[in-house]
């Protein structure tokens, strides 16, 4: 098998995995009870403009595309994950708008050049783990002239530092794989898109979590509904003594970030551009 091979053949297999991996647990339970207001701010950092055709990409279970929608914008909302599309579904009819639900890669958007006025993306498209062609194709599909508005976790905020925690419990990432909080570093994205923007602005923001009382509530929650913490701990099911440590830990992390009171502050990135015209 040729290396060119062999990397198409990794990078499908990663694809699965990370499809499956957002399939576990409940996510879309973790978009609206935790970071419901993250959609919303990320839509009004766009200013969006009734009419504006929009791409939600790695857009879940719509926490951004369905504000999108109810501000008047024509979204799509792309996902890698069905089952979340599914449940997007459901929702966006709940609240009464219409949007198109497309299963899609962030790598390999199925859309043509310059095809969108906004083109964002809430804590999702930092997941995909090649960042320079996710973010060349978030750049491709935006007209000139369009917004790319971004809301990325980043490396020092919580959840960041939650990534940090369970890395020594996880398999090592396969070879040209970037860390998800990259994202949240303004450097990073700024290099990411490079001279195809321009005006940028970037602010790093907190939203507040005063959903558990106690670390070990947060802990259990993200171990039933957060697919990657779900997926780190069935990797480890086998060992008892992991699996306790990695229960200390997040209680640990959880605990210094309350700083007694039950309420985190977890920090994000919210970034907007204009592509060049």
């Amino acid at each position: 098998m040729s290396r060119e091979i062999e990397t198409v053949a990794a990078d499908r297999a990663l694809k699965v995995k990370h499809r499956t991996m957002w399939a576990l647990g409940d996510y879309p339970a973790v978009a609206t009870q935790i970071i419901a207001d993250l959609g919303p701010i990320l839509v009004d950092a766009c200013r969006l403009r009734p009419g504006d055709r929009v791409l939600d990409v790695a857009a879940g279970s719509g926490n951004a595309a369905i504000p999108a929608a109810e501000a008047g914008a024509t979204v799509i909302a792309s996902d890698l994950t069905p089952e979340l599309l599914e449940v997007g579904r459901q929702l966006a009819a709940e609240r009464g708008v219409e949007i198109e639900w497309r299963e899609a890669d962030a790598e390999a958007l199925p859309f043509t050049d310059d095809e969108f006025d906004v083109v964002m993306s809430c804590v999702g498209v930092m997941f995909a783990p090649h960042h320079q062609v996710s973010a060349d194709e978030l750049v491709r599909v935006c007209r000139p002239g369009g917004t790319i508005g971004l809301l990325s976790w980043t490396p020092e905020g919580f959840i960041g530092q939650m990534f940090g925690t369970m890395k020594p419990y996880a398999p090592p990432p396969p070879a040209g794989a970037q860390p998800p909080p990259l994202w949240g570093n303004e450097n990073h994205v700024r290099d990411l898109l490079g001279d195809r923007v321009t005006d940028v602005v970037a602010n790093r923001q907190t939203v507040s979590v005063d959903h558990f009382e106690q670390p070990e509530e947060f802990r259990d929650y993200f171990k039933a509904c957060y697919g990657p913490t779900i997926a780190i701990y069935n990797g480890i099911a086998d060992d008892p003594d992991r699996v306790a440590a990695l229960d200390g830990d997040l209680a640990e992390l959880a605990r210094r970030h309350a700083h007694g009171t039950g309420t985190m502050g977890w920090e994000y990135l919210l970034l907007t551009a204009r592509k060049a015209t």
